[in-house]
């Protein structure tokens, strides 16, 4: 392929000049026969044999010559895309290859906080520090670097300075911490009258520690509101990893009366199933012990009423979720209507430079004989929408919809566990005790 120390790809009197190359062959016939596999995979492995009613021999032939104008593998993926578009289909695209490599990318590193820049007190104001579940501070990538207790960093301190510069001396902190993620930084802070040097180790980005901090606020926002009645848990996708996240925050709150299950912004993934047969769990027979509470088999199954939020970031198996809550009679969905994919994709179909050309291979129908969700989206029970402005300044009107609405249902119907039997007399005549 191209040799990327070269910097560029030269255009002479509309020929590409390939004298830069690494390899002596020119990487055009390889973007060729990528378009050929391409094209192929798509049409041994589609869902729809008759591939949507799009003609895929014309297909080839329409998009084929502007492979000869394809400078690099970016671009040829931008062919492929248009190619596979033709389809008409979510799940659908073209990524990765044998991309040049640039090892000059300086990434800039996370507090995990909220600065502004505060020129009185000669520095950057830490205004807000990114929150998470305490319980779950002992893995480093739940915390926020500011939130470690031995530093005793509060809201309201000055970082005065940076490994040694002066925090002003940049217009944004994040000048300061350029290619320090995972590094010991040496900040100054101040605080009233008195200064202390601490080491942190910035994160490589912020992502996760905001979406725990929304995740931990949200739960505590709902414990609040209804008096410890509902539960909250928020699904961020369908993995291996979120199946440990949802039985880590499901198992605390089986003995609510309510449960949120926030599948907002769901990425998908495979696991759909997996937690829908757990809420199918129910209890037919309650246990008590001579002390403690009464319980039930089946062990660790929801009683209480559930609300399923969704919003048009929730996809693929977020949404196959959604289809499994509504069908099997387990909740209400609040939201908006989501991304609109269930013809589902399967990556292992690779391209032989580890290009990915994906191929939707599963299509999604209902018992009543209809393709569902799949470029329309799914459409929540109540619709709901966070508008912009409100979000902005904090207000959340779906997750205020779905704590008034199991309020209203619990007040209906409290799921009370059954009050315990009076115990058996059963003592013969000469045994009693009166």
């Amino acid at each position: 392929m191209v040799d990327a120390g070269t910097g560029s790809v030269n255009l002479n009197a509309g020929k590409i000049d390939f004298s830069g190359c690494k390899f002596s062959i020119d990487p055009r016939e390889d973007w060729k026969q990528l378009f050929k596999d391409a094209w192929r995979m798509e049409r041994d492995y589609f869902y729809d044999r008759n591939m949507h009613g799009v003609d895929w021999e014309v297909m080839y032939e329409k998009y084929r010559p502007l492979v000869d104008r394809v400078t690099t593998r970016n671009e040829l993926n931008q062919v492929l895309a248009r190619l596979v578009g033709e389809l008409s289909v979510l799940h659908a695209g073209a990524s990765g290859g044998d991309m040049p490599s640039d090892d000059q990318y300086i990434g800039v590193a996370s507090l995990g906080a909220h600065t502004s820049r505060d020129e009185v007190n000669g520095g950057y104001r830490i205004d807000y520090i990114y929150q998470g579940d305490p319980d779950y501070y002992d893995f480093g990538d739940w915390r926020s670097p500011l939130k470690d207790p031995y530093l005793d960093i509060q809201e309201g301190d000055i970082i005065t300075k940076v490994n040694g510069s002066a925090a002003l001396s940049a217009m944004d902190l994040g000048a300061l911490l350029r290619n320090q993620a995972g590094k010991q930084v040496r900040l100054s802070i101040k605080r009233g009258e008195t200064s202390k040097e601490v080491i942190v180790k910035p994160r490589g980005g912020s992502y996760w520690l905001r979406t725990m901090d929304w995740e931990y606020s949200n739960r505590l926002k709902v414990e609040k509101e209804s008096d410890e009645q509902i539960g909250y848990l928020h699904m961020n996708a369908m993995g291996n990893w979120d199946i440990g996240h949802f039985y880590r925050e499901f198992y605390p709150v089986i003995n609510k009366k309510g449960l949120i299950i926030d599948a907002r912004f769901n990425a998908g993934g495979y696991t759909d199933a997996i937690i829908l047969e757990k809420l199918l769990r129910q209890p037919f027979m309650f246990l008590k012990d001579r002390t403690g509470e009464p319980y039930w088999r089946m062990n660790n199954s929801f009683r209480g009423h559930i609300v399923v939020l969704a919003n048009e970031r929730t996809g693929s198996s977020g949404e196959a979720f959604l289809i499994g809550i509504r069908r099997l009679g387990l909740g209400t969905v609040i939201g908006k209507r989501t991304w609109g994919g269930q013809i589902w994709l399967n990556e292992r179909n690779k391209l032989t430079d580890k290009g990915v050309m994906t191929a939707p291979m599963h299509g999604v129908y209902g018992p009543e004989g209809e393709w569902l969700v799949e470029g329309h989206g799914f459409e929540p029970d109540i619709e709901v929408d966070n508008l912009p402005y409100e979000t902005f300044n904090g207000k959340d009107a779906q997750l205020d919809a779905a704590i008034k609405l199991l309020q209203e249902k619990i007040a209906e119907d409290p799921r009370e566990v059954p009050p315990v039997p009076d115990y058996p007399d059963k003592s013969f005549k000469t045994n009693r005790k009166d």
